[in-house]
């Protein structure tokens, strides 16, 4: 007679209380998840995995004292074997694409159903890949768009500039380049984001977290 699966061990991450409450109150309702602990922040979850040795980490990315992508970068050099998924309510390429990068088993938008949920959990927690349909649809974007969408570090200058009220003078006197190299700036920076003009730019700069 073979016993049943072991639990898997989770540990929750969110600088929130009323978040964790409510996440350790989905998944204590399943009996395949094992809630070992809880974190307020990357700090404190990277020493928790090192007491608690949990199989599966879900995580918040905008956090107090350390954020959750330095955490995901950490706990791949110190905690390889360990999982982990993102839970959190920013979806612009500026969070997705590092989180992914740093290791990030999976990615889930905090708006998700609590079956959703603990569907990306399993995944996540036997080393899939796990992307919410709005994260799946936003990568696919970025892939099919033009130059992928992707701002050279002179670009991202001239648009931060732009996008807090600069004129085309004032950029090319700060960045110390001509105003018709700023035009030829603007006129990439239209193309790969695809928008036509200087107020399309800046809004969709805003929407994807070019800007802030």
């Amino acid at each position: 007679m073979t016993g049943q699966p072991a639990r898997v061990r989770l540990l929750i991450v969110d600088d929130h209380p009323i978040v964790r409450d409510g996440l350790r109150g989905a998944f204590t309702g399943s009996p395949e998840f094992e809630v070992v602990g809880e974190a307020g922040n990357g700090a404190e979850a990277l020493d928790l995995v090192a007491e608690l040795d949990p199989d599966l980490v879900l995580m918040d990315l905008r956090m107090p004292v350390m954020d959750g992508v330095t955490a995901i970068h950490r706990l791949g050099e110190t905690a390889p074997r360990v999982r982990v998924l993102v839970l959190t309510t920013f979806d612009t390429d500026n969070d997705v694409l590092p989180a992914i990068e740093a290791g990030a088993t999976g990615y889930l938008l905090k708006d998700a159903p609590t079956e959703e949920l603990l569907r990306a959990a399993r995944v996540a927690a036997r080393g899939e890949a796990m992307l919410s349909p709005t994260i799946t649809k936003r990568l696919m974007d970025r892939v099919r768009r033009p130059g992928n969408g992707v701002l050279s570090a002179r670009e991202l200058e001239v648009m931060r500039l732009v996008a807090h009220g600069s004129s085309n003078k004032e950029v090319a006197s700060a960045l110390f380049i001509t105003e018709a190299s700023v035009k030829t700036h603007l006129l990439r920076i239209y193309d790969k984001l695809g928008v036509r003009d200087r107020a399309g730019a800046v809004g969709e700069a805003f929407r994807r977290g070019l800007v802030t």
